[in-house]
């Protein structure tokens, strides 16, 4: 996967939500526009198109004109902030809406593989439906502006144009994700978010990212490790002993320097060290148990 840089809407009215702060509210305990921001973290420049707020990361704000001025005029804002002076701009752009839940990194890297690959403007996702997701797709940068840059010339300005008289100008192909392409237009689709972060499958992950964005770490770590050894100590040492393990492991790994090996090796440590003390009760019971070993109150 080339450079790339990248454009977020997260200016609409949110109508539908009754003019909510759609990119701030939270899903699994993150804003849907940080989510977004953290599928598409490995770009070279992060244009959001909105009002400034607070992020996970930073980022260039830029604003439509006139405000509220409907997607292409926002996209069109975008453009000019990847155009001042920075360097060139990348040859791919990707293009996102900030109500995304469930976008994440392996989808952004498929749409930016397949337009590599491609001697197409644009790869756009596409829903179960099959219907179109513009704004959730990479863009040759050139063709993008270029496009839009007719229509303005054609239509004057954008503001209140629809979105189908961009795509109608570009070659695009499509690749198609079901849930990358969910997007929470009404408070139903945010219940039903919020419902499917919890799915047991899923959980957990969601859990741990969300944790890590708000401690402010970068650690990629095997989850499967330490839920083997907080099994491990709640079994063979007590229920408490869990939590309280797992928090020591990070702990040691931290003083250790940080990073997946440290948290590895305190974590097999701590593992091994469970089980000598799961084997040594076992072993300690299967001695109470064994019949004989004592005299007899008869005997002699």
């Amino acid at each position: 996967m080339n450079a790339y840089d990248a454009i977020v809407l997260a200016g609409g009215a949110a109508r539908r939500l009754g003019g909510a702060d759609k990119p701030g509210v939270r899903v699994g305990g993150r804003a849907l526009l940080d989510r977004v921001l953290h599928a598409c973290a490995g770009a070279r420049a992060t244009v959001v198109v909105a009002e400034p707020r607070g992020t996970d990361r930073p980022v260039v704000w830029a604003r439509e004109e006139p405000a509220g001025g409907g997607p292409l005029a926002a996209l069109e804002a975008g453009v000019r902030g990847l155009d001042t002076p920075r360097g060139p701009v990348a040859e791919s752009v990707l293009v996102l809406s900030a109500d995304l839940p469930f976008l994440g990194e392996p989808t952004v890297r498929r749409l930016l593989d397949a337009l590599e690959g491609d001697a197409a403007d644009g790869v756009l996702l596409a829903d179960g439906d099959g219907r179109d997701q513009p704004l959730v797709a990479a863009y040759r940068y050139a063709a993008l502006r270029r496009a839009l840059g007719e229509l303005k010339a054609e239509h004057g300005d954008l503001d209140g144009l629809p979105l189908r008289l961009l795509t109608r100008t570009l070659g695009l192909t499509r690749i198609t994700d079901p849930v990358a392409s969910f997007d929470c237009d009404t408070w139903d689709d945010i219940a039903a978010a919020r419902s499917r972060i919890r799915e047991h499958g899923r959980v957990l992950d969601e859990w741990i990212t969300a944790a890590k964005n708000e401690l402010g770490i970068e650690l990629d770590v095997d989850t499967g490790v330490l839920l083997d050894l907080a099994r491990d100590a709640a079994h063979g040492v007590a229920r408490p002993a869990a939590p309280l393990t797992t928090f020591l492991v990070g702990y040691a790994a931290a003083q250790a320097g940080g990073g997946p090996e440290a948290v590895a090796s305190a974590a097999a440590k701590a593992a091994e060290l469970a089980n000598r003390w799961a084997q040594e009760a076992d072993s300690q019971q299967g001695a109470e148990a064994k019949p004989g070993d004592a005299a007899s109150p008869d005997a002699g």
